[in-house]
């Protein structure tokens, strides 16, 4: 089993421990208990995200320190299907607990969220993706970005 797996399962028996919770506890607290799971799943993603900054500036200091201009794009195709996976993976739950808590705007509010994470992952794996495009001069039809 991969880190990955074993995050996701331990992020699974954290929602089922929460679900029975709420189940035995009652409605009363059902606010604590979504406060408490969201918690969790922002240090997951605090912790994700800390690995991955310090994976690239110790990526960024060894370019430097070889003498390199410019460190290369080490976006793999692989890693921005694993982004897509893990933002799908991530979005059941919090679909489920944003519409539950707070109905129609609760899941807007989630898929809002979501679908940020991954125009600024696209943006940052595809520069140029959303940039305004310009005509070259008038008399050529080629684009330029």
């Amino acid at each position: 089993m991969t880190g990955l797996e074993a995050r996701d399962t331990e992020l699974k028996k954290e929602l089922n421990a929460t679900l029975r919770a709420r189940r035995e506890l009652g409605e009363e607290y059902e606010s604590a208990l979504v406060d408490s799971f969201l918690e969790k799943v922002d240090q997951r993603i605090d912790g994700a995200v800390e690995r991955q900054l310090r994976r690239q500036l110790a990526e960024q200091q060894m370019v430097v320190a070889r003498g390199s201009r410019s460190p290369q794009p080490t976006d793999s195709w692989g890693e921005r299907f694993g982004f897509g996976i893990v933002s799908l993976v991530l979005a059941v739950p919090l679909s489920a607990i944003g519409g539950g808590v707070a109905d129609l705007p609760g899941l807007l509010v989630a898929w809002a969220g979501i679908v940020g994470v991954n125009v600024v992952q696209a943006t940052r794996t595809n520069p140029g993706l959303f940039g305004r495009r310009r005509r070259k001069s008038s008399k050529d039809s080629d684009w330029e970005e």
